[in-house]
């Protein structure tokens, strides 16, 4: 018996200094896979990458959404800056479709439903999907450094905006 995918899967990317956070989407309000990947010590990005390239030949999936890190997008250190276009390299190879949204193009997004800090954007994306709100990190103090979870909702909304991209809005 062959099954058939109803929709595509969209694998969410957001790199972090000490790894990256992932969500894996089949239709907008279907997480199928999220987590953190904590990579620390030397080689990070060829580590981080060698993760990524598991996720996808895991997955397969249809579309991959990233930070947009161009000079128009959101500035990040160079070592991201490379990760994330070696990852974007790695989807091209296998023909997958590569999206990539700036932090002003989500938090544009979020502001109209009345969420504009990374705290808020979570606690809305947990209003839809509630299977999430697990990982919801309690808010932080400016002195406190951000929970390494922060990450899944980061990528849950890059993937958003691919979402509303397709659908219209």
């Amino acid at each position: 018996m062959i099954f058939k995918r109803r929709y595509d899967l969209v694998l969410a990317i957001q790199l972090q200094s000490r790894g990256f956070a992932f969500v894996l989407f089949e239709g907008w309000l279907a997480p199928v896979d999220w987590g953190v990947q904590d990579l620390r010590g030397a080689d990070k990005n060829a580590r981080c990458l060698a993760r990524v390239a598991s996720l996808v030949a895991l997955h397969t999936p249809d579309v991959l959404v990233l930070q947009d890190m161009s000079e128009r997008g959101t500035v990040r250190a160079p070592r991201i800056q490379e990760l994330n276009r070696r990852i974007a390299e790695l989807a091209d190879q296998r023909g997958i479709l590569v999206r990539r949204y700036s932090r002003a193009q989500v938090i544009e997004h979020f502001e109209e439903q009345g969420a504009r800090t990374k705290q808020r954007i979570a606690e809305a994306i947990t209003k839809h999907i509630p299977a999430l709100g697990l990982y919801v990190p309690r808010a932080r103090k400016p002195w406190m450094s951000e929970d390494a979870r922060m990450g899944i909702f980061d990528a849950a909304a890059l993937a958003w905006m691919y979402f509303r991209s397709i659908n219209g809005g």
